[in-house]
This record gives structure tokens, sequence and C-alpha cells, in this order.
């Protein structure tokens, strides 16, 4: 746990990002699928926020009305997994993460366990707001937006969880989740935010 959750800077994690990345991590791995999402920072008065959405109700969508990172999967005209996450952002929340913010890293892949899909792996990659922007999401795919206070997520009352059922337990093993302005985040998302703030502060539970 950090000594001062509520004082979380971008500077810090360029820091601690720089230390961790490895080269040519934004490569498509040798596989069929892979995906990117980008998790979209920016100061704030109370500290660092990162830019959630909510996924539009849709029945052929396994995460729908899922709280989630903006990204996707990676398409054959993508150079790599940073032009997924470019691509993808733009089209769900309308913001140019190549004009209008920085890209200051990444972090560790995820593997996707997705049902009767094959697996895949996703990329999360970090970008800094470097001005004041507006989003439009595209209501295709996006119910809704919300900065989420990252310090927000260290403290106690952020912990929740969610049954989610197994064939092992029917009616819901307990997950680990983050409970954000009264949305529940878990799964790859809640997975993606606990690396992001264990880079941030080493020794932060994940």
């Amino acid at each position: 746990m950090p000594r001062n959750p509520s004082k979380l800077r971008l500077s810090e994690l360029r820091r601690a990002l720089l230390v961790s990345n490895v080269p040519a991590a934004s490569s498509v791995p040798g596989q069929a699928r892979a995906a990117a999402v980008a998790a979209v920072l920016r100061e704030a008065p109370g500290g660092a926020e990162v830019l959630l959405i909510r996924r539009a109700e849709d029945e052929r969508d396994p995460w729908s009305g899922h709280m989630a990172l903006p990204g996707g999967h990676h398409d054959a005209g993508d150079a790599d997994l940073v032009a997924t996450a470019v691509r993808e952002t733009r089209e769900e929340v309308g913001l140019t993460l190549d004009r209008d913010t920085e890209w200051i890293g990444f972090l560790q892949r995820a593997r996707v366990h997705s049902g009767r899909r094959p697996d895949f792996e996703i990329l999360p990659l970090v970008f800094a707001v470097q001005r004041e922007v507006e989003l439009t999401p595209n209501p295709r795919e996006v119910k809704a937006v919300l900065w989420a206070k990252l310090d927000h997520l260290l403290l106690p009352a952020a912990q929740t969880s969610v049954a989610y059922p197994s064939l092992t337990a029917p009616e819901g093993q307990r997950l680990s989740a983050f409970d954000v302005q009264g949305h529940v985040v878990w799964g790859l998302t809640y997975r993606i935010l606990s690396d992001l703030l264990a880079v941030w502060s080493p020794g932060t539970p994940g």
C-alpha cells in the first residue's frame, strides 16, 4: 500500500513504467487472436484518474454491459497493438490517442479464457491525457463513460466481490472487484487496474 494513496501522480507512473517495460511489447503475438486496451489516465486535483466505459448491452457480446477499458481485437490492418488501441479508442469514445495523449508504457499481457471461443492475449497500454478532451461515446458500443479516481481503488470502501457461476460452484464463486461510483468493476478490467496500481506502488495487493 502506498504511503500516501491520495497523491498518486503520473510522473511517478512514468518512472515506474520505464523500469518495468521491455522492448517490442506492442508486437502482435504469434497467434490468431490478440487484443489491446487503453488505460487512459489524466491528472486531476484529487490525484490521477483512469477512463472507464460501460459496454453497451448486446446479446452477442460475452462482456455485454460490463465495465471496461476502451479497446478491442487486433485487425489485420493494425500495424501493432498500439495501433489497435488507438483505433478502438477512437471508435468507442472519440478520443484520438496519437493526437490527444502521450503513450507512456504498457502492462503485462493477460491471457483471456473466453469459454466457447479460442483463448487470446490482451495487451494493456497506458496513455496520459495532455489536455482537456471531449469524449463522444459511440452508442452502439458504449453505454456510459466515467473517470475513476485511482486512489479510491486503494481504499477499503472500494473493495467488493461478485458472484461468478462455474462448474465447481454453480451458485457462484466470489471474485474480487472494485466498486466505482456504484459500478462493479471485475474480471479482466479488475486484473488490469490491479496490475497498474502494483506497478505504480510496489507492494499494493493485486
